[in-house]
């Protein structure tokens, strides 16, 4: 009898202990709006994926779904990782206008200095000073940028604001919008993905977008005309959240809090700079491929678009005003803690 009590206490165990692992493993959907080939998936949510199944032990799984997969539009992205539809996304901070007013300051002309490891360090830096707010119904895992817009042409080259002048040019947000008419062009609003089928209908003339998703879009075969300055010099930048559902992150056991902790810091933001920077490359070549040069621009032909586009700074700190931001110390603090990491 002795026995038979021992082996049911011991079964009793084992069954306590199965339901208690069961309960500890975690599962989390990553939702974004490019296909699984881009660099999103491949070079940040991938690794970051792989990283987090690991450090956890088998006890976090990651389930990625691309192209906008479990429903809803690009610009829905943030809102369901609010809501918990998805709980983590990545997407663009520009596809929801008005959304981050302060995090803006980054995709000013001439901030960034097209070094994406140095942004991404200095947005990290400024998350907690002066973007919480933005930014307190999720958990940021990484605020990060590519390494800024060119202006790829159905047709030519820009090297000049006049060659922009009365052309449609797709913009990935606002400041991207005020880039363009301030060049004299028309900004034309629309997630990345349509951008193939808009040019080949001539829907738009032209795009802002980096050359790290020219393959994805098959731009190399649609565009003529990348240009950048003899530096790397751009027009701008997007800036980019991958972040977690709150309710999701604040409900994981500490230990696994520390996992995503863990990957998730300035380390991370480094690594994907640097990845999006050898992405850059990739794009360039599959222009150089074809036989299609990258304009470099000449130092007066820059200096005349940061002429032109310098009335973009005056403009975002007048609105950031009305929202009662203090727009001149954020450029100031943006430029500064970029330039400290560029060091």
């Amino acid at each position: 009898m002795r026995i038979f009590v021992r082996l049911a206490v011991a079964a009793s165990a084992m069954l306590v202990s199965a339901s208690a692992m069961a309960a500890d493993q975690v599962k989390l959907t990553v939702h974004h709006f490019l296909n699984q080939m881009a660099p999103a998936q491949t070079r940040l949510i991938e690794p970051w994926a792989k990283r987090v199944e690991e450090d956890s032990g088998g006890r976090i799984s990651v389930e990625i779904y691309p192209s906008m997969s479990l429903g809803g539009k690009p610009n829905q992205l943030f809102q369901q990782a609010e809501d918990g539809i998805a709980d983590i996304v990545w997407t663009v901070a520009g596809y929801t206008p008005g959304r981050f007013p302060k995090l803006e300051v980054f995709e000013l002309p001439f901030v960034h200095l097209n070094d994406p490891v140095a942004t991404n360090l200095a947005i990290r830096d400024m998350l907690a000073s002066d973007f919480a707010d933005e930014f307190k119904t999720v958990k940021p895992l990484l605020v990060h940028v590519h390494a800024g817009q060119t202006l790829n042409m159905v047709d030519a080259p820009v090297r000049s604001p006049a060659d922009v002048q009365g052309r449609k040019i797709r913009i990935p947000g606002r400041v991207g919008g005020w880039v363009v008419e301030a060049l004299g062009g028309a900004p034309i609003g629309m997630p990345v993905p349509d951008v193939p089928a808009a040019i080949s209908k001539r829907v738009i003339d032209g795009v802002m977008v980096p050359f790290e998703v020219v393959p994805s879009l098959k731009l190399d075969q649609l565009t003529r005309g990348p240009g950048e300055g003899a530096n790397g010099e751009r027009f701008g930048t997007a800036v980019f959240i991958f972040a977690m559902n709150k309710a999701k992150y604040d409900g994981l056991p500490d230990d696994l809090k520390a996992v995503i902790d863990r990957n998730s810091g300035a380390d991370f933001a480094r690594e994907i700079g640097k990845a999006w920077l050898e992405a850059e490359e990739v794009g360039r070549k599959a222009y150089t491929d074809r036989g299609i040069d990258i304009a470099k621009l000449t130092p007066d032909e820059l200096a005349a678009f940061r002429t032109a586009l310098a009335p973009v700074e005056t403009r975002w700190i007048e609105d950031a005003a009305t929202k009662g931001i203090d727009g001149t110390a954020l450029v100031a603090r943006a430029r500064e803690r970029v330039a400290a990491h560029a060091q």
